[in-house]
């Protein structure tokens, strides 16, 4: 019976297989005043050709969603969003400093982030004239934890990619809304995959920080008044940067945040995209009065190379109006003899 209902099936199954075998299709796909046709086996390929414009040039149909272009690499992947998130920070944030962290809870980074928050909240907001309005930092200061190697990548984007560079390059893909040159893009893989790295690049400098779990305290501007703070509170330096005392900052000493903190080690920093080691990083934070101090001081260096160099300019002619008179004296001498 099952032999009989098998012989009888055979014919359906080929009807059926003939009727949903797929079959090439024509497809017309007009772009400005061109046209050309293409199948349904090779639509895939149809969203990469060009077209021919006026002048020979050759311009790729534009298919892709203005808000996700094409990209070396998935846009919708979490790595992707945080080499973004990173590339976004490096050019943005003139100063990050990098501590390397071991295993800290939930617990612990919540108490340091606590001090942390409290520290920089004591300091009054500078203001860099009479003028403007008094800007807050201390809400803007984060301690994050990083992924490393989507911020190596990140990195190496900002040292050794160019947009601008890349957009005149006629191996660039274009679209109808321009070249493709954002930091997912093909032009952006291309040019870290070979990028020279100099022994002088910051990212030659810093690469070999990029080693195990790491943490990124962020500050919006150049404040050494709320570096120091933190810095007494994540890495303190006895003299120059001292830990809160007991009485005036019970919190700090709680076992949780102390656990939290001996986990915490301070590696290094990235200033007005310059590198700076601990030591550097302590030199920052401890420049008396901010930067006000710091513009006081470099006003008084010039203020005194002038000074220098005007009285080296009338040493000259000093020296020499003397010498005259001089003369003159001993010629007034030999004429009243």
């Amino acid at each position: 019976m099952v032999r009989r209902l098998a012989r009888a099936a055979r014919p359906c199954l080929r009807q059926l297989g003939r009727k949903h075998t797929t079959t090439p299709r024509t497809f017309w796909l007009i772009a400005g005043d061109q046209s050309f046709s293409t199948t349904s086996s090779g639509h895939a390929a149809a969203a990469n050709a060009s077209v021919s414009v006026a002048g020979g040039a050759q311009r790729p149909v534009d298919y892709t969603s203005p808000t996700k272009p094409p990209s070396a690499r998935p846009v919708e992947t979490r790595k992707s969003q945080l080499i973004r998130t990173y590339t976004s920070l490096l050019r943005t944030t003139p100063l990050i400093l990098f501590f390397q962290h071991s295993n800290l809870t939930a617990v612990e980074w919540a108490a340091v982030r606590r001090e942390l928050k409290k520290a920089v909240a004591a300091i009054p907001a500078p203001s860099p004239d009479a003028v403007a309005e008094p800007l807050d930092l201390a809400p803007m200061v984060q301690l994050q934890v990083l992924r490393t190697t989507m911020l190596d990548v990140a990195l190496r984007i900002v040292e050794f990619y160019n947009p601008d560079a890349a957009e005149k390059l006629a191996s660039t893909p274009r679209t109808a809304r321009g070249p493709l040159v954002h930091d997912l893009s093909d032009a952006a893989y291309n040019a870290i995959r070979g990028a020279n790295t100099s022994p002088n690049s910051a990212y030659a400098q810093i690469q070999p920080l990029m080693v195990g779990p790491l943490a990124a305290l962020v500050l919006p501007a150049i404040s050494p008044a709320h570096l120091a703070a933190a810095l007494s509170v994540l890495s303190p330096v006895p003299g120059k940067f001292p830990a809160p005392t007991r009485k005036k900052n019970p919190g700090y000493h709680d076992a949780t945040c102390q656990n939290g903190l001996a986990k915490l080690l301070l590696v290094g920093g990235r200033i007005e995209g310059k590198i700076f080691d601990q030591a550097g990083v302590n030199w920052v934070g401890s420049i008396e009065g901010g930067m006000n101090g710091l513009r006081a001081q470099l006003v008084g260096i010039l203020q005194g190379a002038g000074l220098g160099i005007a009285t080296t300019l009338e040493d000259g002619s000093r020296n020499l109006w003397l010498a005259l008179e001089a003369r003159r004296g001993q010629l007034e001498e030999v004429v009243a003899k």
